[in-house]
Parts: C-alpha cells; sequence; structure tokens
C-alpha cells in the first residue's frame, strides 16, 4: 500500500516537474518586459507622435498574442500536453485571428467611404 501511495505521489509531483520556480520567473520577466513595451508605446511614442497610430496597433496585436501565447503555453500547461490537445486549441484561435485581419481590412474600408 506504500508502495501504491509513493507512487501517486512521484506522478503528482512529475506533472509539474518541468515548471520550476527559476521557469515561472523567467516567464513573468518576459511578459513584464512586454507589458511595458506596450505602455511605453501607448503613452509616449504614440503621444508624442514618434510612432502613426496604424502603426502602433498591430505592433499592440502582434506583443498581446505573444503575452497570450506564454500565458496559455506555461500557466496553463498546454506546453506540457499532448499535441492533439494543441491543434485542438491553436486552430480555432488562426482562425479568429484571420477573421481579426479580415475585419481590420473591412474596416478601413467602410472609413474611407466617409
Amino acid at each position: 500500500m506504500s508502495s501504491e501511495n509513493a507512487e501517486l505521489n512521484h506522478d503528482e509531483h512529475g506533472e509539474h516537474e518541468s515548471m520550476s520556480r527559476g521557469k515561472i520567473w523567467k516567464v513573468f520577466a518576459i511578459l513584464l518586459g512586454i507589458t511595458v513595451i506596450e505602455f511605453i508605446i501607448a503613452l509616449w511614442l504614440v503621444p508624442k507622435g514618434h510612432i502613426p497610430l496604424h502603426w502602433a496597433n498591430p505592433i499592440y496585436i502582434v506583443l498581446t498574442l505573444f503575452k497570450a501565447f506564454y500565458i496559455v503555453a506555461y500557466f496553463m500547461h498546454l506546453k506540457f500536453e499532448r499535441i492533439g490537445l494543441m491543434i485542438s486549441i491553436i486552430v480555432p484561435i488562426l482562425f479568429i485571428i484571420g477573421l481579426i485581419l479580415v475585419l481590420t481590412n473591412e474596416s478601413h474600408y467602410w472609413t474611407e467611404l466617409r
């Protein structure tokens, strides 16, 4: 009976073994860096005219997608899952990104008509 408990404890420990404290801090630093870049763009570069707004919006989208990747991959443990689960989540996200791109293109068309 004690060997079953030891095996169970080993399996529970092995599930989260790849997320060490150092790895969590590294991912936190990456997320913090991306957020700082977004704030610099939003609060300093765009208002002072260093970057036009039509360049800043795609930069925000790309940076936000990077942040979403790190959150889903590490904190929701998707990076450590099987490929089938990863594909079942990533494929709809790609369709949503495509929809966003199409709608962004369409919105430019409607604003040019006025």
